[in-house]
């Protein structure tokens, strides 16, 4: 709901009260963007079953810029967004999608484009008045230190704020500040715990890129800061990028199994982060749509108490972690880091869950147990079992 119906602006705590679920642009298609591809995203998010699964935003990524008119106003590329953002947030909101939007606080862009450092207030109400939904913050070609960072966050925030419209801000400044600290105190929904994703399993060119399982390790000891109103993103999901190219496939992004993308899916669900997808959802093979629009997994991430998973087993070979969920039961994921397929036993009472459990494997959508009081078995390599114990 807008300003406009309600006279004041919703509370910024209620803003994202569960975690946001889209498709961004940027992992494949970087600034090869238009309105043509928005609104055909649009469609495919509607009709392969997106919308109803719950993933409910397109993001637009960097790029999208065209600079400022006479009077400063930000403008979008004429050639790429031919009809203005406005027109185009009319079709998305159409299709009961909602459209976000990128900035960044300094005077560029990651990309080299304009940004909205001294223009916070003018760009905020530029983006209400086209009807944006969410705004990325980057961090870009700015101060390193924290006590920049936060006031350049807050004065973006208050000028969201102030726009006349309900705009959810998404701070995206690596997790090199420890936003998970300050978020919400500067006003924001989001705080990004990694630098950028690649489409691997881990980094090993050591050239600084973030594989699947180093985001996991970099988030897990932050995850408690996780609560209503205040998600941890742990960038997009590179799910059916398949290695296909565009930055994903920098620094070493070579592409994952299916049994790493699925685990991909697990972690970001069991620490409640923002799910953003950045494959091409026009061109979905059966496994892409099996692991993304699960909705047992989804229920996990979207769950109403609004708690991120604690790690309470991490060794050279596996890891556990524990999610309790709103109806009193718990989500529990066994992570095999190692290069091979290994049993596994997860001891509920080791885990603090004391008694006997029904289990129910989330990715197997079938009840294996009751009255168990551990679950024993072989994980492959790199994967991920989740389970509901009842």
């Amino acid at each position: 709901m807008g300003l406009a119906a309600s006279a004041q602006p919703t509370p910024r705590h209620k803003l994202a009260p569960t975690p946001p679920m889209g498709w961004m642009t940027w992992n494949l298609f970087k600034g090869d963007i238009s309105d043509q591809l928005i609104r055909e995203t649009a469609d495919a998010m509607v009709e392969n079953g997106f919308v109803e699964a719950g993933y409910k935003y397109i993001f637009i990524d960097d790029l999208w810029q065209g600079g400022r008119d006479r009077h400063n106003n930000i403008i979008p590329d004429p050639k790429k967004f031919p009809h203005g953002i406005k027109a185009l947030a009319d079709y998305v909101h159409s299709k009961g999608l909602k459209l976000g939007i990128y900035s960044d606080a300094a005077q560029l862009t990651c990309g080299g484009w304009t940004a909205s450092l001294g223009f916070e207030e003018q760009d905020a109400r530029t983006f209400a008045s086209w009807g944006i939904d969410y705004l990325k913050y980057d961090y870009c070609n700015a101060p390193e230190d924290s006590a920049t960072a936060r006031r350049r966050y807050k004065r973006m925030a208050d000028a969201l704020q102030h726009s006349g419209r309900d705009i959810v801000l998404g701070i995206c400044e690596w997790g090199q500040r420890q936003c998970e600290e300050w978020c919400e105190s500067v006003g924001g929904q989001l705080w990004r715990t990694s630098y950028d994703v690649r489409d691997m399993w881990k980094d090993i060119v050591g050239q600084g890129g973030m594989g699947i399982l180093d985001i996991v390790n970099v988030t897990a000891p932050i995850a408690h800061n996780a609560r209503h109103g205040q998600w941890p993103d742990m960038d997009m999901l590179v799910v059916g990028l398949n290695g296909t190219g565009g930055p994903s496939s920098d620094l070493g992004g070579v592409g994952c199994t299916y049994v790493e993308y699925q685990t991909q899916m697990s972690m970001w669900c069991m620490m409640s982060s923002v799910l953003a997808l950045s494959n091409d959802l026009r061109k979905l093979t059966p496994e892409d749509r099996r692991i993304l629009l699960n909705k047992e997994i989804i229920a996990i991430d979207q769950d109403p108490l609004g708690k991120a998973a604690e790690r309470l087993v991490n060794t050279d070979t596996h890891q556990i972690f524990v999610r309790p969920l709103a109806n009193g039961s718990h989500a529990v994921a066994i992570l095999n880091t190692a290069e091979k397929a290994l049993p596994l036993t997860a001891d509920f009472a080791q885990l603090g869950l004391k008694g006997k459990y029904g289990v129910r494997d989330v990715w197997q959508h079938k009840d294996i147990a009751r009255n168990a009081k551990r679950w024993k078995g072989t994980v492959a390599s790199h994967e991920t079992k989740v389970f509901i114990l009842k």
